[in-house]
């Protein structure tokens, strides 16, 4: 059987809410290359996530979005956006995968995780990954 671990970067400026995604991401078997608070500190990633779970509003105002793009077009990595406010996500990565909605749960973060890391096989979502809706203002 073949490994399903990923390695994760968490882009949240929320201490106890980016704690929370490491201990989750932790305990289910994934390496968490490290948490990204604002656009400044992206500098701190030197090896590519396979998958980038991203806040909009960070510490420096609503970066996540091009925080996110940025991460699709270097590394290639899958971004799902973990926020209560997805209609904030103007131009979604183009490696973009869907929402999960805050309050988030474990199994919420981990089914999300399994689904990116399996490639994205479309009878797969689950259900508490919600397809991105961007609406064009």
């Amino acid at each position: 059987m073949t490994s399903s671990f990923g390695k994760v970067l968490i882009v949240e400026d929320e201490f106890l809410v980016a704690l929370q995604l490491e201990d989750i991401l932790a305990d289910g078997g994934h390496a968490v290359l490290g948490t990204v608070a604002d656009q400044a500190s992206l500098q701190i990633v030197h090896e590519a996530p396979d998958v980038a779970l991203v806040d909009l509003n960070l510490r420096d105002g609503l970066t996540g979005p091009a925080i996110a793009r940025d991460l699709a077009l270097r590394y290639g990595s899958r971004v799902i956006y973990v926020t209560a406010n997805p209609g904030q996500i103007d131009a979604p990565a183009t490696t973009a995968i869907g929402v999960v909605q805050k309050p988030f749960t474990r199994q919420a973060i981990l089914a999300a995780i399994a689904y990116a890391l399996a490639g994205c096989p479309e009878t797969a979502r689950p259900p508490e990954l919600e397809p991105l809706r961007v609406i064009a203002l």
